[in-house]
C-alpha cells in the first residue's frame, strides 16, 4: 500500500512538473520576458493553419516565434507603437473588440433565444394608447383611463371602442396586423407576445406613453419572401383604360414569354419599383398593408412562379417569386440575433445585469449622502437651462467608490449639466430627476472601469488585444523596412535578379485557341472544320445556334503546366488531336510554339519583387538576432515540449 501510494504521489508530481506556469519565462530579448503560455496558444492556435509540416516541429515554430518576438522589439525600438495612425487604428479596434466582451452572457443567451422564439413568430393585435412624455411622473390619471378603456374592450369590443376614442393627437386605437420580434419597441413586444390570444393586456408604458394591447391571433411565421410584381393602378387618368383589363392583357404576354422585368418597367403604376423589374424589398409576413398581396406572395412556392392576376386596395397585380425562405435554425442566426439584441434597447437589461455582478466583484460603494446632498442643491432653475452649482459646491465629496476609483460630486454634476438641454421645459420634480440621472450615471462608470481593467482581468481579451497590437506593429515595421524597401530599391532589384537569373526562366509555351466542348461530337466537328481552314468565327457560328452555347473558345498564349494545358499535351503548331480534360473536350489551334528560355525582368518581376523582399528580409532578421540577447529557458523549454507532444 504504501508502494503504491509512493508511486501515485511520484507521477503525480512529474505531471505537475511538465505542467507550464503562468509565470513560466520561455525566454528573454533584453531581459524582456516572453512567456511560456504564450507561446503554447500561439503554436495550439495555428498548427491547423500552418501548411508547411517543417513549421509544426516545436523548434522551427520556436525559432519563427523568436523572430517575431524580435520584429516586434524592433518597432517598438523605433518608436512606431507612439506613431499617431498606429495609435488611432489599434484604439478603434479594441474599442469595437471591448464590446465583445461587456456584457453578462447568461441574460444575452436568454433574450437571444427569446428572441429567436419572437422572430419566429408572429402575433396580431390591435392597441389603444394615451400620449405621455416620457419624464412624466404623474401617471396615475392615464393609468386609470387606460383601465377604463381596458374594460370597454372587454364589454364593448375593440373596433367600437377604436371607433369612438381614436383621435390621432394624444389617444391612438390602431390595428396593427401580424408582427414578429425587433418589430416594435421592447416593451410593447414583450406585452403582445405575453397576452394570450383573445386577451387585452394590462395598461404598461414605453417611451411613447401607456398602451392596452389586444391580441387577437399568434401563429408561426413564414418567412422571408422576395417578389416582383407590375401593379396596374384603380387611379387612371385614361378614363378608357381598365385596370383588369389591362393587367390580364400583360399576364398573357408572361404566358407567351415575354419577360416579367422588361413588362413592370413598361407598364406598372408602382413607380418606386417598375424601373428594377418591379422588385420589392424582401418582407415578413405582416408587415405589409396588405393582406391580400401578402397571401398571393407567400401562396408561390418555386422561384419564378408568377401568380395570376388578383385585386387590392391599391389596384390590380401580377407577382413573381424571386427567393423565399423559411425558418432558419437557431445556430444559423444566433450571432445575427445576438448583434441586434446588443444594438436594441434590450441591451439595457444585459448592461444592468453585468453591473449588478460587477458591483460586488468591485465592492463598489454608494455615499447615500452626497446623492442627498446633490438633491438639496439643484432646483427649478434646470429645467429652465437656468441652472450652475452653488460657489461653495462641495465637489471633492466621494459619491461613489468602485475600488481604489473615486467618483466625486464634480463628476456627476458634469454629467448633470450635459444633459441638462433635454429637461428643457420638462415637467419633472427635482428627485425623480436625479435619481434617473444617477442610475444612468452610476453604471456608465461601472461599466468604464471594468472596460479600463479588463486587459488585466480576462485572458481571452488581453491575449486577443495583445496578437492584434503586436501585429499592427509587425505590419507597419515589414511596410517600413522590407515592402518598401523592395519595391523602391530599382538598383538592388536589378542587381538581385542578374544574380538569380536561372530562377527566372520561361517553360515551354504556345500561342493557341482552345476549343472546349461537353461533347466529344461537337469537337470532331470543331476539328474537322479547322483542318479545312475553317475560321473560328465560322465554326462558333454553326455549332453556336440561338441561345445554345455548345462550344467555348479561349484564346491566349499558355506554359507548360498551366492548368488549361492537358498533362499530355504535345507542344506543336497547327491543330491538335482532341484532349478529354478536366472533364471536357478539346482541340487546340496553335499558332506558334515558344520553346523555354530566359525571362526579362518585366516579364518575371512580380516573382523577383516578392524574392528580393524574402532575401531582405533574411538578412534584416540577421541583424537583428545579433542586436538583441536572446536567452532561452531550457528547463521551460522542456516542459514546453512535454506538454505540447502530450496533445
Amino acid at each position: 500500500m504504501r508502494l503504491l501510494l509512493s508511486t501515485v504521489l511520484i507521477c503525480l508530481t512529474l505531471c505537475a512538473q511538465a505542467q507550464i506556469k503562468d509565470t513560466d519565462v520561455l525566454f528573454t530579448v533584453d531581459d524582456d520576458p516572453v512567456m511560456a503560455s504564450e507561446f503554447v496558444r500561439v503554436y495550439n492556435k495555428n498548427l491547423d493553419l500552418v501548411k508547411d509540416e517543417s513549421q509544426k516541429d516545436i523548434d522551427t515554430y520556436l525559432k519563427l516565434f523568436i523572430n517575431y518576438q524580435l520584429k516586434v522589439k524592433e518597432a517598438r525600438r523605433l518608436g512606431l507603437d507612439k506613431d499617431d495612425s498606429y495609435l488611432r487604428e489599434f484604439n478603434n479596434y479594441k474599442r469595437q473588440l471591448t464590446k465583445n466582451y461587456m456584457s453578462d452572457s447568461q441574460v444575452t443567451d436568454a433574450l437571444v433565444k427569446e428572441a429567436y422564439e419572437r422572430t419566429t413568430h408572429d402575433v396580431k393585435a390591435s392597441h389603444i394608447l394615451v400620449r405621455l412624455d416620457e419624464t412624466e411622473t404623474d401617471t396615475m390619471a392615464v393609468y386609470k383611463q387606460l383601465m377604463a378603456l381596458r374594460d370597454r374592450v372587454i364589454k364593448e369590443g375593440y373596433e367600437a371602442v377604436q371607433k369612438s376614442v381614436h383621435d390621432g393627437k394624444t389617444i391612438f386605437a390602431e390595428d396593427l396586423g401580424y408582427f414578429g420580434g425587433f418589430k416594435m419597441v421592447y416593451p410593447f413586444e414583450t406585452a403582445a407576445f405575453n397576452t394570450p390570444v383573445g386577451e387585452v393586456s394590462m395598461p404598461f408604458r414605453t417611451r411613447f406613453g401607456y398602451h392596452i394591447v389586444k391580441v387577437f391571433d399568434k401563429r408561426q411565421s413564414l418567412g422571408e419572401v422576395t417578389v416582383a410584381h407590375i401593379m396596374i393602378s384603380n387611379k387612371q387618368k385614361d378614363s378608357t383604360l381598365n385596370p383588369e383589363t389591362r393587367i390580364r392583357q400583360i399576364y398573357k404576354k408572361i404566358e407567351q414569354g415575354e419577360k416579367f422585368e422588361s413588362l413592370a418597367k413598361q407598364f406598372s403604376d408602382d413607380k418606386s419599383s417598375s424601373n428594377k423589374g418591379g422588385v420589392l424589398t424582401p418582407f415578413t409576413g405582416g408587415q405589409l398593408s396588405s393582406k391580400e398581396f401578402e397571401d398571393v406572395a407567400f401562396s408561390l412556392e418555386n422561384p419564378g412562379d408568377v401568380s395570376e392576376p388578383f385585386k387590392t386596395d391599391y389596384g390590380w397585380h401580377v407577382i413573381k417569386l424571386i427567393n423565399k425562405k423559411g425558418i432558419l435554425p437557431f445556430e444559423d442566426v444566433k450571432m445575427e440575433l445576438e448583434n441586434k439584441v446588443k444594438r436594441d434597447t434590450r441591451s439595457n437589461l444585459i448592461n444592468s445585469a453585468l453591473v449588478k455582478k460587477l458591483a460586488k466583484k468591485y465592492d463598489v460603494e454608494e455615499h447615500e449622502e452626497s446623492l442627498a446632498y446633490i438633491e438639496s442643491i439643484v432646483n427649478e432653475n434646470y429645467f429652465r437651462q437656468a441652472w450652475n452649482a452653488p460657489k461653495d459646491f462641495k465637489g471633492d465629496d466621494v459619491l461613489i467608490t468602485i475600488e481604489d476609483t473615486q467618483v466625486t460630486n464634480k463628476d456627476f454634476i458634469s454629467h448633470l449639466m450635459q444633459v441638462q438641454r433635454l429637461y428643457r421645459n420638462k415637467r419633472v420634480d427635482v428627485k425623480t430627476l436625479i435619481q434617473k440621472e444617477y442610475q444612468s450615471f452610476y453604471e456608465a462608470r461601472v461599466l468604464k472601469y471594468h472596460e479600463d481593467h479588463l486587459e488585466f482581468e480576462n485572458e481571452e481579451f488581453a491575449f486577443v488585444l495583445k496578437e492584434y497590437r503586436d501585429g499592427l506593429l509587425l505590419f507597419d515595421l515589414m511596410e517600413k523596412e522590407v515592402w518598401n524597401a523592395a519595391s523602391n530599391d530599382s538598383i538592388g532589384l536589378q542587381k538581385y535578379f542578374e544574380n538569380h537569373r536561372d530562377n527566372y526562366l520561361w517553360k515551354d509555351r504556345v500561342d493557341a485557341v482552345v476549343l472546349s466542348s461537353a461533347s466529344k461530337s461537337d469537337i470532331e466537328k470543331v476539328q474537322a472544320q479547322l483542318k479545312k481552314d475553317r475560321s473560328i468565327e465560322d465554326i462558333l457560328t454553326n455549332l453556336n445556334v440561338g441561345d445554345e452555347m455548345n462550344v467555348l473558345p479561349t484564346k491566349g498564349v499558355f506554359e507548360k503546366g498551366d492548368a488549361i494545358l492537358p498533362e499530355n499535351f504535345e507542344f506543336e503548331e497547327g491543330i491538335s488531336k482532341i484532349y478529354n480534360h478536366n472533364d471536357a473536350y478539346h482541340v487546340f489551334k496553335v499558332h506558334s510554339v515558344m520553346p523555354e528560355g530566359q525571362k526579362t525582368l518585366d516579364e518575371s518581376k512580380g516573382k523577383v519583387v516578392s524574392d528580393y523582399q524574402n532575401y531582405i528580409e533574411e538578412n534584416w532578421v540577421n541583424s537583428l538576432n545579433e542586436r538583441f540577447d536572446v536567452d532561452i529557458n531550457s528547463s521551460v523549454l522542456k516542459r514546453v515540449k512535454k506538454q505540447l507532444l502530450k496533445q
